[in-house]
């Protein structure tokens, strides 16, 4: 595939760093078709347009994120596209989930416009780039439960998200126009595939694996309606 055929989507709610992402692709490749999205729901809106898309570049601190929510997302819809990760945390255990769940490679905000350049052709190449001193190997005794969030399908994922956020069935319902009854339905899928007994169990169990950055929300819910 020639460069003047790529396209790539610029997932990330700072202008500033959009723009510098986009400058360092038109320098690496002139032709190609660049696009960019300052929220999860753009960054859909866009994959929707249809289209074959190479590479998202995807910072995991959008509207409409939470976590790697947004990534387990993305795999779980489009798992055709390549998701490469851009981002401020560099917290090595971050590093490894994101790949867990599919990234193509994870890029720290803070390495300089060569780095970056050389990551993205790797990930363009076929293959996976991380930041050389992270051991992806490692492991915390968390994989059993990083393979379950895996099997939600996309609409589970946003459940899911909706629920760390302490929304009811019925407000989720409204928010994703469907009946209370498929809500529920989803609820009681999830709390099967992640082993757990309750709403409040399965966000945090989801809370556990995004390194600090799933906050719980939903006790309250939990106490107003059954699942």
């Amino acid at each position: 595939m020639s460069a003047t055929s790529y396209r790539f989507i610029i997932a990330d709610d700072h202008p500033l760093f959009r723009g510098a992402l986009r400058q360092t692709l038109e320098t690496q490749y002139p032709d190609a078709a660049i696009e960019e999205a300052g929220t999860l729901e753009d960054v859909t809106a866009r994959l929707e347009q249809g289209g074959d898309v190479d590479l998202i570049l995807l910072d995991l601190s959008m509207p409409g994120m939470r976590g790697f929510s947004g990534l387990m997302y993305l795999r779980a819809q489009y798992s055709g596209v390549p998701v490469v990760v851009v981002s401020a945390n560099e917290d090595p255990q971050a590093i490894r989930r994101a790949v867990e769940f599919g990234a193509s490679g994870f890029i720290p905000k803070s390495h300089g416009i060569d780095i970056i350049r050389q990551a993205i052709s790797e990930v363009m190449s076929g293959n996976m780039w991380t930041p050389p001193d992270v051991d992806l190997a490692a492991d915390d005794g968390s994989g059993d439960l990083v393979q379950r969030l895996a099997t939600l399908t996309p609409q589970q994922v946003r459940v899911l998200m909706m629920l760390s956020e302490g929304l009811l069935n019925k407000q989720i319902a409204y928010e994703l126009s469907v009946s209370e009854a498929t809500v529920k339905a989803h609820v009681s899928a999830i709390l099967q595939k992640l082993g757990v007994e309750s709403r409040t169990q399965a966000v945090i169990a989801a809370s556990k694996i995004e390194a600090g950055q799933w906050q719980v929300g939903g006790e309250t819910a939990e106490a107003a309606e059954a699942q």
